[in-house]
């Protein structure tokens, strides 16, 4: 089909209507052709490819899911409450509060604010990291010879910032960020060891237990040792569901998590929101 000219470009734009590639949003979401079992009607909806970004805004109570297709993503996290982003995800506090640097199911992550921005209500893959962050410009450009965002290794910060550009936000605001599926453990020296993907297929899914705007972007764990830019495809799929509340098992874990879940209720109550 001729684009040459602007009807003709036009009609080949629309002939495009309802192509599917193999990485990109679907909408409305409950086109999704393969919705997870028991969950409620969908809100978001899609596939980010290796070397990519997305962002949404998800209601308190939203079940997020994330998935490693192919054994080779590794999506690193931030949050923030979404109509005030200067409360936001606060990496040290969600390790230092929980006495526990290892993410998994039944744990929170918290806002400096001492306030549950999120639960881990399953997870089938127990490689995360709250230690590293994401990549760098420089560190990528030193690895890869690039990492712009429009490079063949764009880095996970250079693609934080233009997600969060989309919301509003600047580098100034984007913090420590976790990552999911790909592992680090520290040794007995204190030292860090990179354990890798648990395989194909691993899903964590997290409860958001605000109001939350969520960025990721999909690219290689900075610890990664391969020596070729490696990302594959993450899968994203949300759902409504209901916030973790009083009498819940996870609400009466620990003490401090217990203190955190009280720490969200009062501040969803003085403002008319639960």
């Amino acid at each position: 089909m001729a684009t040459a000219t602007t009807h003709g470009a036009r009609d080949h734009a629309r002939a495009q209507q309802g192509t599917r590639a193999e990485a990109m949003p679907v909408v409305p979401a409950d086109d999704w052709p393969t919705p997870p079992p028991g969950a409620g009607p969908l809100v978001w909806a899609e596939t980010v490819a290796g070397g990519n970004y997305t962002h949404k805004v998800l209601a308190r109570g939203t079940e997020l899911r994330l998935t490693d297709l192919t054994g080779d993503a590794c999506a690193h996290l931030l949050l923030y409450v979404a109509d005030r982003p200067w409360e936001r995800l606060n990496v040290a506090d969600t390790v230092k509060v929980q006495w526990n640097a290892y993410l998994g199911e039944g744990r929170l992550l918290l806002s400096d604010q001492g306030r549950v921005l999120a639960s881990v209500v399953a997870d089938t893959s127990g490689r995360h990291d709250a230690l590293c962050g994401t990549s760098t410009l420089v560190r990528n450009t030193e690895r890869y010879g690039d990492g712009t965002p429009q490079s063949a290794s764009p880095a996970g910060r250079e693609l934080f910032k233009l997600a969060a550009a989309k919301n509003g936000l600047g580098p100034r605001d984007l913090p420590p960020s976790l990552s999911f599926f790909q592992g680090v453990e520290i040794r007995d020296d204190g030292s860090p060891a990179f354990t890798g993907s648990a395989g194909p297929g691993a899903a964590v899914t997290l409860r958001a237990e605000m109001d939350l705007t969520v960025l990721i972007a999909d690219v290689p764990h900075p610890a990664d040792p391969r020596p070729a830019y490696t990302s594959g495809p993450l899968e994203v799929l949300a759902w409504r569901a209901r916030a973790t509340a009083a009498g819940d098992p996870l609400w009466e874990a620990t003490p401090e998590g217990r203190r955190a879940f009280l720490n969200t209720a009062e501040f969803l109550a003085t403002r008319g929101l639960a």
